[in-house]
């Protein structure tokens, strides 16, 4: 016997693991067929016609779980095409659009004849023209049905043998299968030993949710009203599937309650709401007026100069010529308020984010409570927040920036945790057997440390926050993310390509200069 297949001791629990112990029930094939399977290097030819026979059912009794979903799919697939060839009514839906359209033209007909009897030649021609059409379109629904019911015969034999294909596949596959679960339970990996009724039962339990609602789906021309039928005459129509209330009844409770809960929240806590309104207001208009009433000339050298000497010249020429194309495209002022939201949304992002983050690096348990909400804030739709941003702080830029607040937030908050996760445990040590304190730890070594990475959380965060900029515009958040919504509503290609141009030149101007500002301390200009 080859190396693989030999006794192997475990050392934890002293027992020896070989195929027997494994494979326990008819272990003397599963020894030889390992043994062939591991003696070539090729591919042996094993089989094993219990798991031909019996299918998925064997990969259950045998705990090859993976051999049970991918054969499960297989068989039911080869199924659905069988039930479809013996039962299934093919042209169904052609047939029922014929009835329809050889109704309407009846119908026309009827009042083709009643225009003829009034003396209306002209209406009675044009009513039969359409007539004539519509004959030509059942004629051709109904030839499309003829030709589906009669392929009901090469799809059955397609089903057939797919199925003999498939459990060929199972026969010469499970060994194979089998051995390699084999391997990983004799290098000390949890396997199932020997037979299981109960994986047998939780196989038979998936079998019977999967494949009979699937075999009625794909093969029964209206599975509900089948369904309706089996379970009326077996239960009483009380009993009927489709009379139990499901999906828009459900549904439109929940939406009710949840319309009331909103409501009550905003009457409940509407001062509070509004203060936080107010208060980024006052910020917003601060600096539009700034940006705005200021010259542009005079807006655009201070913004230079800053570049220049925060970030260096490469930044500070790029900037001239950023702000330069939204002035001369008359775009400087939507472009001073977007930079207003932008700076706004994203200054907010992190102040909040990067102590959050910092807690969340600190604390194993704190991160594992917000990781779930971080999910939630990321993976939302971000239409969806508008909602409930809607419904407790109305419409305009306030509501705007609250939203860049919640989608753009996360970034800057998982990057600053895992940029003070990623500090190594012995310069922190180190720190602390020279005497620092746990501020000067925090500032002196953790943070400078977890630098890039909460830079990279900080170039997210504003760019996740211009993607918000258009979305924002839907509940009045102005800027140029009106221009580009306005471009959409009427097609108007070349304004919504000139309007997108600025919004990046505002980011990529804003993104820019906060990551020079850290290149040039860390020498890396």
């Amino acid at each position: 016997m080859t190396m693989s297949a030999a006794d192997a001791t475990d050392s934890r629990t002293g027992d020896v693991r070989n195929v027997r112990t494994f494979a326990v029930e008819n272990a003397d094939y599963y020894e030889a067929e390992f043994e062939k399977i591991e003696g070539r290097t090729g591919f042996a030819l094993s089989w094993n016609w219990a798991a031909a026979i019996l299918g998925p059912v064997w990969g259950t009794a045998r705990g090859a779980w993976g051999f049970f979903w991918i054969f499960l799919i297989l068989e039911l697939f080869a199924l659905v095409q069988v039930g479809r060839g013996l039962w299934g009514e093919l042209g169904a839906d052609e047939l029922e659009r014929y009835n329809r359209i050889r109704e309407n033209v009846e119908n026309r007909e009827a009042k083709v004849a009643e225009l003829r009897a009034a003396g209306d030649t002209a209406g009675a021609d044009a009513g039969q023209r359409i007539a004539d059409n519509l004959k030509v379109a059942a004629e051709t629904a109904l030839e499309a049905a003829t030709a589906a019911n009669a392929s009901a015969t090469s799809i059955l034999i397609f089903g057939l043998a797919l199925f003999a294909f498939v459990k060929i596949a199972e026969g010469f596959y499970a060994n194979y299968a089998y051995e390699a679960q084999y391997l990983r339970w004799r290098s000390g990996k949890p396997e199932q030993v020997g037979l299981s009724r109960r994986s047998v039962i939780y196989g038979m339990i998936g079998l019977a949710a999967i494949w009979p609602l699937t075999l009625v789906r794909f093969t029964v021309a209206d599975p509900d009203a089948w369904i309706s039928r089996v379970t009326g005459g077996l239960f009483g129509d009380s009993w009927s599937i489709v009379e139990f209330p499901v999906g828009k009844e459900y549904f439109t409770v929940l939406a009710l309650r949840g319309d009331a809960g909103f409501d009550w929240l905003a009457i409940r806590f509407g001062g509070a709401f509004d203060g936080i309104t107010q208060g980024i207001r006052w910020v917003l208009d601060g600096l539009e007026v700034i940006l705005i009433q200021t010259p542009w000339p005079v807006v655009m050298f201070i913004t230079v100069v800053m570049a220049y000497r925060l970030a260096g010249p490469r930044v500070a020429i790029f900037t001239a010529a950023a702000l330069a194309y939204l002035a001369f495209m008359g775009l400087w002022e939507l472009s001073m308020i977007t930079v207003a939201l932008i700076g706004a949304g994203a200054f907010l992002c992190v102040l909040i984010g990067i102590p959050l983050g910092i807690w969340f690096g600190k604390s194993r348990r704190a991160y594992t409570f917000a990781e779930p909400v971080l999910d939630f804030m990321q993976t939302m739709p971000a239409f969806v927040y508008l909602i409930p941003i809607i419904a407790f702080f109305g419409t305009g830029k306030p509501p705007g920036v609250l939203a860049t607040l919640i989608f753009a937030m996360p970034p800057v908050v998982r990057l600053t945790a895992l940029g003070m996760r990623g500090v190594p445990e012995t310069t922190k040590e180190a720190a602390l057997a020279f005497g620092c304190t746990k501020r000067q730890l925090l500032f002196n070594v953790e943070l400078p440390l977890a630098l890039p990475s909460i830079m990279t959380g900080i170039n997210q965060t504003i760019l996740m926050a211009l993607s918000m900029v258009v979305i924002a515009s839907l509940i009045g958040a102005e800027g140029l993310g009106a221009l580009i919504l306005e471009s959409l509503q009427y097609a108007a290609k070349g304004q919504g390509l000139l309007g997108g141009l600025a919004i990046l030149f505002c980011a990529m101007v804003i993104d820019r200069i906060a990551q020079g500002v850290y290149r040039k301390k860390s020498g890396n200009v």
